[in-house]
């Protein structure tokens, strides 16, 4: 007999077709069966050795999170409660350009440093991997749901090249194609990148294109955080569709907004650019969060020359006060390229995070309002907060425009993000509400995508960019990392005063047929494997 029957679902089934009742069987994780309008029609009905009632639920496949940063936090939280119960079933790791493999020791404690703000500084973590395949290795030992991993462009340049904003040599060149290569061979879905984040940003387009033509031959994709989400942002899109069509590479452009007062209105353009392409053949999805304000860590504010070198050296420039002046001359007045090309307005620049309990009244106050506070200048706050939190000061910057947000998620190549922070006193609530805040707002409220088309955005789509042969669709024999949810009352439960409060309305997550998520509590198990790349 089977393991489980999940009576009278209304499966929305991530097709975008409509929804239909059944009867949907699993054993061995996987759905084995699925009997549709059992009860009407009057017919056996399927029997196993539990039977969940799911009578005014929706059961979709699992939600894919195509950007997350929880590349730390699935090792040290076994419990993962800020994904799971969002209903989370698969999160795309090594986002961004920056992340742990593969390193050497120099390179690992650069990055931890680098990335602490993103993912804490690690002292709890045992990094006991240095390859792509070693972490995917770790991440099998049992974590809370599925992950895969893009190669961190960014790290492989730290580990051939260095933090220096120069050229690669040819030989440094080689090296990076074969890190590209290894990664791909032993699992990576991918490579990213963070191109308003050092040293990655040092790489020019020539480079970029040679590493996303190794991409290419493994069937992964390229997932650039592009130049600019500011001025000229049409621009650094148009680059990053130029490049991926010219190694003949799947784009995928990561958490894809217009922010910052330029861009306001301007999502069309952009949409309008991806059109153009896509009719010419490319290959290109994107995803997003649906919030306005982004999340990073004030040092990627900085311009680039005072990032270069790594955290040590950009520490030392901030700690003496002729550099620290040019470094605020370039915030305040030129609009650096770590902070898209834009003068920095510092009553957008909320703290949620910091490193150094001391600084922990920061928190939840704009630089303005502190420095206001003190008396001081809005630089003397945020160079304390910088160099007293060794550049571990995490930000949300409220700079988007809900236009541009609704319009975007419109587009049918748009997938869900959550650009998920995990660290810090008061994280942006998308960490812990994305998905269920698609579905309640978004869909119940708004009405700006259907419920079927909502979920074809959330789960299939992400599935057919990751080339997964078995999920993302509610089918015989594909995997069953399924969530019910009630769609009258789905919704998320974070805010920006109460980040970390889980959604409601989704009272059963199943991971490869186990239950995660069981009667809206986390269960005890880790059913959570690495989902690698499949070879062509």
């Amino acid at each position: 007999m089977e393991q489980l029957v999940i009576r009278d679902a209304d499966v929305i089934d991530g097709s975008g077709a409509p929804s239909y009742r059944a009867d949907v069987v699993v054993d061995g994780g996987r759905i084995v069966s699925i009997v549709k309008e059992a009860a009407a029609a009057g017919c056996q009905r399927p029997r196993a050795v539990r039977e969940l009632d799911a009578e005014g639920l929706v059961l979709s496949p699992g939600f894919i999170d195509m950007h997350a940063h929880s590349d730390l936090a699935l090792l040290r939280d076994p419990d993962h409660s800020a994904k799971a119960a969002q209903g989370v079933t698969l999160e795309v790791l090594g986002q961004d350009g920056l992340s742990y493999a593969p390193v050497d020791d120099r390179t690992l404690a650069e990055v931890r440093r680098a990335i602490a703000g993103w993912n804490g500084h690690g002292d709890d973590i045992d990094f006991d991997w240095r390859s792509v395949g070693e972490y995917l290795d770790r991440l099998d030992r049992g974590i809370a749901v599925n992950a895969a991993y893009l190669i961190p462009q960014g790290t492989v340049r730290a580990l051939a090249v260095g933090w220096e904003d120069r050229e690669a040599t040819p030989a440094e060149l080689d090296r990076m194609r074969r890190l590209v290569a290894e990664g791909m061979a032993q699992g990576a879905v991918g490579l990213s990148s963070g191109l308003t984040y050092t040293p990655g940003m040092y790489a020019p387009d020539a480079e970029l294109t040679e590493l996303c033509r190794v991409v290419a031959e493994y069937g992964g994709y390229y997932c650039p955080h592009h130049r600019s989400y500011g001025a000229g942002a049409l621009e650094a899109y148009a680059e990053m569709v130029t490049l991926a069509r010219e190694a003949d590479c799947p784009l995928h452009l990561a958490h894809a907004t217009m922010n910052f007062g330029v861009n306001e209105g301007r999502a069309p353009e952009l949409l309008a650019l991806l059109d153009e392409a896509l009719a010419a053949g490319a290959d290109i999805t994107l995803d997003t969060y649906p919030y306005t304000p982004g999340s990073t860590t004030l040092a990627a504010l900085l311009p680039s020359w005072a990032n270069e070198g790594g955290p040590a050296a950009a520490l030392a420039r901030l700690a003496d006060d002729e550099t620290s002046g040019r470094v605020r001359h370039h915030l305040e007045s030129v609009g650096s390229d770590g902070c898209h090309g834009v003068p920095v307005e510092w009553d957008t620049i909320e703290i949620s995070g910091v490193t150094d309990p001391a600084l922990t009244d920061y928190v939840g106050r704009t630089v303005q309002e502190s420095a206001d506070a003190r008396g001081e200048s809005p630089w003397t706050t945020a160079r304390r907060l910088l160099v007293a939190g060794r550049l571990g000061t995490t930000i949300l910057q409220h700079v988007g425009h809900e236009e541009n947000v609704r319009t975007i998620m419109r587009h049918p190549v748009h997938t869900g993000g959550s650009d998920g922070i995990l660290q810090g006193t008061k994280p942006h609530p998308r960490a812990y509400g994305t998905f269920p805040h698609y579905l309640g707002h978004y869909v119940r409220e708004l009405g700006v995508l259907t419920l079927e088309e909502c979920v074809a955005h959330l789960t299939s789509r992400p599935a057919a960019r990751l080339r997964l042969p078995d999920r993302g669709l509610v089918r015989e024999g594909y995997r069953a990392d399924v969530v019910l949810f009630d769609p009258e009352t789905v919704a998320a439960g974070s805010t920006f005063d109460q980040p970390r409060t889980l959604p409601t309305g989704i009272p059963h997550v199943l991971i490869n047929g186990r239950f995660v998520i069981e009667n809206g509590h986390r269960t005890d198990e880790l059913a959570g494997r690495s989902v690698r790349n499949a070879p062509l």
